[in-house]
């Protein structure tokens, strides 16, 4: 830990984790909050499920444009437009009685103007830093996002079951714009500048570690979507058992994020964090069948912090790779392309567990999460010599240059 208050120490450091915390913090309520309020306003799942597909498929699609735009216009600019926009757009949602159409017009737009907050913090992190200090600067980072995790969909929740989904929705708008102001004003922003790409859009993905960084990544957040569904399935909506073992998985990332943090990254790195998420998941199909009712939350618990621990220091290698990998002009499109890939994972994996959970029961949803964790422990060791080794080498991206004029 005294490395990680060395780095807290650095100047801005501590300042810019809080600010995008916060501003980040409504992607963990936004998804519940259009859910229930839509399900209330139309008596409809099936409608809120349009809703929030909409929202999705925005915020998908959205995710790499916005953050090259912040090369081309300015990050400050990109994000005051996205975020006055996304908060007009939940505005409406919250307030404008409307059709199904219209509350998925106004999903899309609310997910197509989500701020490219993540991009924009983890393209800044090199140049607040030492090269020795980056690696550990990315695993705090993937650790801390937990806090979002674990927090956020409890806070909105007691606040649309208590006070309602309108005050609810209100609430992630405060946030969002409070937030996005903290962060946009930090000096930290104004003084980073992303060089414009000269590249295509796009070119940045046909570079194997972004490409392996976008599927792995994909992967494991499929995993973690179709956990949250299995979960939800085992033990109901209605007591406190999912939410606490939801929250203990996260508190195993947390904790694992923190613990290996300071370990230097090489090749093989991905494999080991993905084979510790797939164990935890494995061995959790086994448990759901094989224990009482009564033990059940604790051994599936036990099983999630296993897994757990290997999810933050996974995503903390895809970014100190992706960091070190591609020029400072492409760092901003390429963390949007790897969150779209898990943006698409995380859909993919609710779905495939649900159909799952009515098809085999709530183990099959097991089994689809330690399907998803599989496979990326699969890819990371086949293609191990597309990871870059990274110990004793410097993560920061690679300088933009150009041709210097030279008087003959």
């Amino acid at each position: 830990m005294a490395g990680y208050r060395e780095l807290l120490r650095a100047p801005g450091v501590a300042r810019i984790i809080a600010a995008q915390l916060t501003a980040r913090f409504p992607n963990g309520m936004t998804s519940l909050a259009i859910l229930l309020h839509v399900e209330q306003m139309t008596g409809s799942y099936g409608a809120a499920g349009l809703v929030l597909a909409a929202a999705s498929v925005g915020q998908a699609t959205s995710g790499p444009v916005t953050s090259r735009w912040m090369g081309i216009w300015g990050m400050r600019r990109v994000l005051t437009l996205t975020t006055a926009v996304c908060a007009v757009a939940l505005l409406a949602l919250a307030l404008i009685p409307m059709g199904i159409a219209g509350y998925m017009a106004f999903g899309l737009v609310a997910g197509l103007s989500t701020p490219p907050v993540q991009s924009a913090v983890r393209t800044i992190y090199p140049k607040l830093v030492n090269a020795r200090q980056l690696t550990p600067l990315f695993s705090l980072d993937a650790s801390l996002q937990e806090i979002i995790w674990i927090l956020a969909p409890v806070v909105i929740t007691l606040v649309a079951t208590q006070a309602g989904t309108v005050p609810g929705l209100l609430l992630i708008v405060v946030f969002l714009v409070a937030g996005g102001a903290w962060f946009i004003l930090s000096p930290e922003v104004g003084r980073v500048r992303i060089p414009r790409s000269r590249r295509a859009f796009g070119k940045v993905l046909g570079k194997p570690v972004v490409l392996l960084a976008t599927v792995i990544g994909f992967l494991l957040i499929g995993a973690c979507a179709a956990v949250e569904a299995a979960v939800v399935a085992t033990f109901g909506h209605g007591g406190l058992e999912a939410g606490l073992v939801l929250a203990v998985f996260s508190v195993g990332s947390l904790a694992g994020g923190l613990a290996f943090g300071h370990i230097p990254i090489g090749p093989w790195a991905m494999a080991r964090r993905m084979a510790i998420v797939a164990v935890g998941l494995v061995a959790a199909i086994f448990v759901v069948g094989d224990v009482t009712s009564a033990a059940t939350p604790w051994w599936v618990s036990a099983c999630l912090v296993v897994a757990g621990v290997g999810i933050a220091p996974a995503l903390a290698v895809m970014f100190a790779m992706t960091s070190a990998s591609v020029k400072f002009s492409e760092t901003a499109e390429a963390y949007g392309w790897i969150g779209t890939g898990q943006l698409i994972g995380a859909a993919l994996g609710s779905a495939i567990a649900g159909f799952l959970i009515d098809g085999v029961g709530h183990a099959g949803a097991y089994a689809a999460a330690a399907g998803f964790a599989i496979v990326g422990a699969l890819v990371a060791v086949v293609f191990v010599r597309g990871f870059p080794d990274l110990r004793g080498r410097d993560a920061s991206p690679i300088p933009d240059t150009e041709p210097v004029p030279v008087i003959t």
